[in-house]
C-alpha cells in the first residue's frame, strides 16, 4: 500500500512541476503573453511549484523509510515555510482579481497603471508580505509548550496537527493563531469579493463584453474558490467539527492536488493560451 501511495504522489509532483514550468517557459517565450495578467499566471506557477515541494518530498519519504521523523527545527521550518506561501497566494491571488478588476471596469487607464515594472513589484510585494505575516503566527506555535506524545498524525507539519500536541488551553492557541496572516487572509477574501462584484456589475451593464470577461475570470475565480474553500475548511471551522484523519485527506487536496489544477483550469479555459501551448509543442 505504501509503494501504491508513494507511486501515485510521485506521478502527481512531477506532473506538477513539468505543468507549471511549462507555463513559465511558454509566458516567457510568447512575446504575445507578455501582458499583466500571463505575468500574473506565471507567477503563481512559479508559486505553486515551490508550495508542493515543501511537503512533498516529505511525504514521499513517509511511505518509503521505517523511521518517519523529522526534527523540531525541521518542523517549524516546514511549517513557517508552507504558511509564508500559503499566504503569499493568497495575496497574489488578490493581485489577480484586481488586475482583472482594473482591465474590465477601468480599460483606458489599465495599461497606464499596470505597466511590467508594476507587475514585478506587486509579484515581490506578494512574497515579501506572505513570509513576513507568518513570523508571529509560526514563533507563537514553536514556543507552545508541548507535552506528551510527539506523534503528529498528519503528512506534514500543519497547525492543526501540531496544536493538539500542545499544552495550552484552546482559547489561547486561537488568539495566538488568528493573528496578523488572517487578518490578511480575511483582507484578501475581502478584496476579492469586492472586485468581482464590480466585474459582475460592469459585465451586465454591457453585452458585448460578457463572453470574454467571464472567460478570462472563470479560471481566476475557480482557482480562488478551490483555493480558499479548502482554507476554511482546514482552519476556520467550529472546533466541535475538527477530525484530524478527515484533514489530513483535505490537507493533501490543497497541498499536493491543487498545486497541479491550477495549470489545468488556466489553460482549458483560455484559448490564447491553448494556441501558445500547440505552437510551443510544434516548436512554432
Amino acid at each position: 500500500m505504501n509503494f501504491v501511495l508513494f507511486s501515485i504522489f510521485l506521478i502527481i509532483y512531477i506532473l506538477t512541476l513539468i505543468s507549471n514550468v511549462l507555463i513559465m517557459m511558454i509566458v516567457k517565450m510568447n512575446t504575445g503573453l507578455h501582458t499583466p495578467m500571463y505575468v500574473f499566471i506565471a507567477s503563481l506557477s512559479l508559486l505553486e511549484n515551490c508550495y508542493v515541494t515543501v511537503t512533498t518530498p516529505n511525504m514521499l519519504s513517509i511511505f518509503l523509510v521505517k523511521c518517519k521523523t523529522i526534527s523540531f527545527g525541521g518542523c517549524m521550518t516546514q511549517l513557517y515555510v508552507f504558511f509564508s506561501l500559503g499566504i503569499s497566494e493568497c495575496i497574489l491571488l488578490t493581485v489577480m482579481a484586481g488586475d482583472r478588476y482594473l482591465a474590465i471596469c477601468n480599460p483606458l487607464r489599465y495599461s497606464s497603471l499596470i505597466t511590467r515594472r508594476t507587475c514585478l513589484h506587486l509579484v515581490i510585494l506578494s512574497f515579501l508580505g506572505g513570509f513576513l505575516a507568518s513570523v508571529l503566527t509560526v514563533t507563537f506555535v514553536a514556543i507552545l509548550p508541548y507535552c506528551g506524545s510527539n506523534s503528529i498524525n498528519y503528512f506534514f507539519c500543519d497547525y492543526p496537527a501540531l496544536v493538539t500536541l500542545a499544552c495550552t488551553e484552546s482559547s489561547t492557541r486561537k488568539r495566538m493563531f488568528f493573528t496578523l496572516p488572517w487578518y490578511v487572509v480575511l483582507t484578501c477574501c475581502l478584496l476579492i469579493m469586492a472586485s468581482y462584484i464590480c466585474i459582475i456589475f460592469t459585465i451586465k451593464a454591457s453585452k458585448s463584453y460578457q463572453t470574454k470577461a467571464f472567460s478570462t475570470c472563470l479560471s481566476h475565480l475557480t482557482v480562488v474558490l478551490i483555493f480558499y474553500g479548502s482554507v476554511i475548511f482546514i482552519y476556520v471551522r467550529p472546533k466541535a467539527n475538527y477530525d484530524l484523519n478527515k484533514d489530513k485527506v483535505i490537507s493533501v487536496v490543497y497541498s499536493v492536488v491543487t498545486p497541479l489544477l491550477n495549470p489545468m483550469i488556466y489553460s482549458l479555459r483560455n484559448k490564447e493560451f491553448q494556441k501558445a501551448v500547440v505552437n510551443f509543442v510544434l516548436g512554432k
